[in-house]
């Protein structure tokens, strides 16, 4: 049984799952989607799902520096409670501040070119959220 990690924006959700253990996280794949249809990205999640044996699922929670939570926020908490009905897994809240940061500087020391980073920005997000959750619960 593994653990699904979400990196969730406007229009893409980054997607990461652990290894067996629960000790690494890899990245998987860029989901499009809309937030004005949080359903959109059902399908390909159920598939993610199923294929790998998730057995509960991790979505960054973005806060403020200061610790409150905005609008990105509370739309990752009303996510979460709609995947936590619709996949019937339990579904954590982690904060993911300065991920999105850390995986831009990551890809940059790489290297890596800004049309490749955009392309994996997200998915580098939500392996370092799912890997934060997991170190910390090991």
């Amino acid at each position: 049984m593994r653990i699904l990690g979400l990196d969730v924006g406007s229009k893409t959700i980054g997607v990461a799952l652990s290894d067996a253990l629960k000790l690494t996280a890899q990245g998987v794949t860029t989901l499009a989607w809309s937030e004005h249809d949080m359903s959109s990205a059902d399908k390909e999640l159920q598939n993610i799902i199923e294929e790998f044996d998730v057995s509960e699922i991790v979505v960054g929670l973005p806060k403020h520096m200061n610790g409150t939570i905005g609008e990105r926020g509370e739309l990752s908490k009303i996510y979460s409670k709609r995947l936590e009905r619709k996949f019937h897994l339990p579904v954590h809240l982690y904060d993911e501040r300065l991920t999105t940061v850390a995986a831009e500087r990551a890809l940059l020391e790489a290297d890596v070119s800004r049309n490749k980073r955009k392309k994996v920005i997200d998915k580098m997000a939500a392996v370092m959220i799912l890997q934060s959750f997991l170190n910390q619960n090991q």
